[in-house]
């Protein structure tokens, strides 16, 4: 695997669909959770990024996940109504999954998400450490930078305008 075309997902209506649905567009891959502590910044501030730039090629694929604090506990219907009616924000939502494996063996880890941490590996460990952890991924499917929970969206909006062509 050598780029986020080469994967295939489930929405969040349970549907496969293949990264390749991105080529030639930059995404913003997040892990996303509803009652976190970093939901309104970030749900905003992707919000408005992707209204920037949406006509570009700028895209949010949004992960739910509730590894974290439990944060995440409604089902994928209720997540998306919560972005919709909260934020009028509708990213391309993904089924709920599961980006570290648990601490006591089992669970299911995307291997989108086992994929996006080898290319773009954390700090002192490759795991995710918190919900809205964003990975920036270029025209060609490459995973060019990964940012952590605390780091605003909006602070990377010069690397999305590089990565669009729009220097």
């Amino acid at each position: 695997m050598s780029t986020i075309y080469d994967f295939s997902v489930k929405n969040a209506a349970g549907e496969m669909v293949s990264m390749d649905k991105y080529r030639g567009l930059v995404v913003i891959i997040v892990n996303v959770a509803s009652y976190c502590g970093f939901t309104n910044s970030n749900y905003r501030e992707l919000k408005e990024l992707s209204g920037k730039y949406y006509k570009k090629g700028l895209r949010v694929a949004a992960f739910p996940c509730n590894q974290f604090g439990y944060q995440e506990p409604s089902c994928e219907v209720d997540i998306s109504n919560f972005i919709n009616e909260k934020f009028e924000f509708e990213p391309d939502l993904y089924e709920k999954i599961e980006v570290n494996k648990p601490i006591f063996g089992g669970g299911n880890v995307s291997p989108l998400w086992e994929f996006l941490k080898k290319e773009q590996p954390g700090t002192l460990t490759n795991a995710i450490k918190w919900n809205f952890t964003k990975f920036l991924v270029d025209r060609k499917g490459r995973v060019v930078a990964r940012f952590a929970p605390t780091t605003n969206p909006s602070s990377f909006e010069e690397e999305i305008k590089e990565l669009l062509g729009e220097e």
